[in-house]
């Protein structure tokens, strides 16, 4: 229900009885002003203002503190001398300064020159989280760090150092950079994003708009713990599968990107992906950020350290959510029983050479669950393909023509976006 009330409620009492009251309040201030004037004129006070010094009159400022320390500024004293910004730089080839593609993503551009020589192209956030010798890693958004040439830290101190990119992955919107760490002195660690709770208070800390806002903290609340969002490539604006994300109202801005969500323990929860900024009518939208959650950070950053790259297991397939398919058509091409709610709909018949084309699988099949576990609102094909690995054999329950049925699938590799 909208937050109005309806005429005749008690608020809207409320509101006619203050109107009232102010109305009067002026109806007597209007004519007391005239009558106390005259009043004013032939019965003032004649009391003398004193004389002598001034001295007395002089103003001065109270030495009591106010206790203001609250959970969150902890939480935030413990975090914020590991987050740093992170500079993408580039070689450009034609000059531009302009700030107009500072809201086209979560990270701030920054003026170029055409003279070859290596230049800021764009700003975002990253947090450090693990220091082993000489080194220390800090973890951040792919696209932050995608088309660079060279990367730049600038620590909590304003120190700018030089790091080395790990290894990215474009699926997961995740990269990890190498630093010296002799210029690390905190480290974030990690919590359980599974244990998060839909109204707990976040936290966000970044460099919104660039490192001379570098550090900044928003305040908000976890809106829900997983939300599916579609997710886009940068450089041909389609659409490259869905994410599994943390909702936050904490204000997320361009350059936030790579940055920490955390909790009032000081524990980093997610990390700061996107935002909506409008609805696909063009509607204004404000408070809805998006975070990728620790749990999966951590799974992908561990994997990047390793190998430098994300080894995942797939289908072979192209596909849609069942929910993304009208009704009507659910029914009359699908030929899907009613009873049939969750799903992903295959768009084409999968190459004889992909897993799912060598078990049968064909164009508008519905796969509804995956070695018994069903597919759900809150379970996506992708988050339950990648419990996987590479060469296990698992089992599809999916729709044919109406009729259900099962079949094996050996998975195998993939690095593509599309197909799973």
């Amino acid at each position: 229900m909208d937050n109005q009330q309806k005429p005749g409620s008690n608020n809207n009492r409320g509101l006619l009885i203050k109107v009232a009251v102010t109305a009067l309040v002026a109806g007597l201030l209007g004519g007391g002003i005239a009558y106390g004037g005259a009043n004013y004129i032939s019965n003032r006070d004649t009391t003398s203002v004193p004389a002598g010094s001034n001295k007395s009159g002089t103003a001065s400022t109270s030495n009591m503190k106010v206790n203001v320390s609250s959970q969150a500024s902890k939480a935030f004293s413990n975090v914020k001398d590991s987050v740093v910004s992170v500079i993408n730089l580039q070689k450009q080839s034609q000059s531009s300064n302009s700030l107009a593609g500072i809201f086209g993503g979560n990270d701030s551009n920054s003026s170029s020159s055409s003279d070859g020589k290596l230049q800021a192209s764009s700003e975002g956030s990253g947090v450090i989280y693990k220091k082993a010798g000489n080194s220390a890693y800090i973890v951040t958004n792919n696209h932050v760090v995608s088309g660079s040439n060279a990367l730049e830290v600038i620590m909590s101190n304003g120190k700018k150092i030089d790091a080395k990119l790990v290894g990215k992955d474009a699926i997961t919107d995740l990269a990890v950079l190498k630093v010296n760490s002799a210029e690390v002195s905190k480290v974030a660690s990690f919590g359980n994003s599974d244990n998060i709770k839909v109204g707990e208070t976040a936290l966000a800390i970044g460099s919104p708009l660039g490192s001379q806002y570098a550090t900044s903290l928003t305040e908000g609340i976890i809106s829900a713990k997983k939300r599916t969002v579609a997710t886009t490539d940068e450089a041909t604006n389609q659409q490259t599968g869905n994410a599994t994300v943390i909702q936050t109202d904490a204000a997320i801005n361009p350059g936030n990107s790579g940055g920490p969500l955390i909790n009032l323990a000081g524990q980093v929860i997610g990390i700061n992906s996107m935002k909506l900024a409008s609805s696909n009518s063009g509607t204004s939208v404000e408070g809805m950020g998006f975070a990728i959650p620790s749990n999966e950070v951590v799974s992908v950053i561990n994997q990047l350290i390793k190998n430098g790259k994300i080894v995942r297991p797939a289908l072979g397939i192209k596909y849609v959510d069942l929910s993304e398919i009208s009704k009507s058509q659910q029914k009359s091409i699908l030929k899907l029983p009613s009873s049939v709610e969750n799903g992903v709909v295959v768009m084409e018949t999968p190459s004889a050479s992909t897993p799912a084309g060598r078990s049968g699988i064909k164009k508008y099949d519905v796969i509804t669950a995956l070695d018994g576990k069903k597919i759900s609102t809150n379970s996506t094909l992708r988050d339950l393909l990648y419990k996987y690995k590479v060469d296990d054999t698992v089992t599809l329950t999916y729709y044919h023509n109406g009729n259900q049925k099962t079949t094996k699938v050996k998975l195998t590799e993939t690095t593509s976006q599309l197909n799973r």
